[in-house]
């Protein structure tokens, strides 16, 4: 690459668009091609989405930005985020810049292990069922990785058989439910076709190890076995700000934190902030963003609450934060080869790896919490969220070009951002700059 790749880009927000993409051209070495892609002249074509999809119709596009600033394990990454909301890319570009002063982010993910699941039923006694699948560990192992024998040679396929006893539900039949899992390494895959492929391939030896008939077959998306973790140490001294000293930020965020953990109400809304960045960069780089957001609240709930995914205490004159959950990302599979948006976001995230995409969203997570939490433990949500806000509204009231930052400083000013009081400032203004102010002539 021709220039340095940082994820510190000071002023970027303020540049014109095309010099964004300029820069990032420079930076990344981008086609014509790619630029058209990201100025969406080049968007999924409706051809391709039909092959994608069922009763497709078209196509729907969201905003895609870059979150700034992120250093995690010594390395620079820029994040592309497709989301609609406001306050989120400049969220996490800003938590990361306090966080990048400070160190970085510190992350680690585990190997890509995922579980397939299959219900056993009718088998008889429980304990005895169990010892037979255990005692043909082997035999279902060699049978579930015949299916894939190109993962097996890369070092991956199925590893263990597992069994779990499950107190009987209600209903007429009282058996315990007897579920075997089979732990898959999917290396660089998200893994869900091979595993459903794996646990619907072993069903029928089940069954004739334990004389049962198989039901469901499938993989789960609580991937506890595939963990993301990342942690940051921020100098209280970095923390200061809105007139308030860092001991009192810190003090508050430590506060939220708190109670978070005890408070299932608050941790719900806690968790959407986390997920509020993670989704943005699996939606940007073609994740299952549903299976992610399942995977990490069933995980929230592991201990019989729900919980936080992330903490925040204070240490020795530091404010700490970490964050695990589940993570389980693909970079081959599914639409990841095929959406052209997807490659680019691939090729501007620069994840050589699986598990080191992995880190990123855990950082991401985190990032997006410590700026949620610190505006609510200090000058309270709104505040950003308005300013941010504010463009919006601007535009939907009918302002264009510079007009729009004009009009939010004066809907912000003004304590009122609606759209009736913007169109309100509009219709106020002289013809000539009413004129200017909506992209219309005289």
């Amino acid at each position: 690459m021709s220039e340095t790749v940082t994820s510190r880009l000071a002023g970027f927000h303020k540049l014109p668009m095309d010099e964004r993409l300029a820069q990032l051209a420079r930076m990344f070495r981008l086609s014509p091609g790619d630029l058209e892609q990201l100025r969406g002249t080049e968007a999924l074509q409706p051809v391709l989405a039909n092959q994608m999809i069922e009763n497709a119709v078209g196509t729907f596009s969201l905003p895609l930005g870059l979150g700034l600033n992120l250093q995690v394990n010594g390395r620079d990454y820029l994040v592309p985020m497709a989301v609609e909301e406001p306050s989120v890319v400049a969220a996490v570009s800003f938590a990361a810049k306090i966080v990048r002063e400070a160190g970085g982010f510190i992350a680690e993910a585990d190997e890509s292990m995922m579980i397939g699941q299959i219900q056993v039923t009718r088998y008889g006694d429980p304990t005895e069922a169990t010892e037979k699948i255990l005692a043909h560990k082997e035999q279902i192992l060699a049978l579930a990785n015949s299916f894939h024998p190109a993962m097996v040679a890369r070092g991956g396929g199925a590893k263990d058989v597992e069994v779990r006893v499950l107190p009987a539900p209600e209903g007429p039949r009282g058996e315990p439910l007897l579920v075997v899992h089979v732990l898959i390494d999917t290396q660089e895959a998200m893994g869900a076709n091979l595993i459903n492929t794996v646990a619907e391939g072993v069903a029928p030896l089940v069954e004739q190890i334990t004389g049962g008939k198989v039901y469901l077959r499938i993989l789960s998306n609580l991937a506890d076995r595939r963990l993301s973790r990342a942690t940051c140490r921020i100098p209280l001294s970095l923390l200061a700000d809105f007139e308030m000293p860092g001991e009192v930020i810190a003090e508050g965020i430590a506060q939220a934190s708190r109670f978070a953990e005890a408070d299932p109400y608050r941790a719900a809304t806690h968790n959407k902030g986390v997920m509020n960045g993670i989704d943005s960069v699996a939606i940007a780089t073609g994740q299952d963003w549903r299976a992610i957001e399942a995977g990490a609240h069933a995980f929230a709930c592991r201990g019989g609450q729900y919980r936080p995914l992330s903490t925040w205490y204070l240490e020795e004159g530091h404010l700490v934060g970490r964050i695990e959950l589940p993570m389980a990302l693909g970079m081959v599979g599914g639409p990841i080869k095929v959406h052209p948006g997807v490659q680019l976001a691939l090729k501007l995230v620069r994840a050589n790896s699986v598990r080191e995409l992995s880190m990123v969203f855990a950082a991401v997570g985190l990032a997006q919490n410590f700026a949620a939490l610190r505006a609510l433990g200090s000058i309270g949500i709104q505040k950003g969220h308005m300013a941010l806000h504010a463009r919006c509204v601007a535009v939907t009231a009918g302002a264009r070009g510079d007009w729009v930052e004009k009009l939010a400083d004066l809907l912000v000013k003004a304590g009122h951002v609606k759209v009736e009081k913007a169109r309100e400032i509009l219709a106020s203004l002289s013809a000539e700059d009413a004129a200017a102010a909506t992209g219309t002539t005289l």
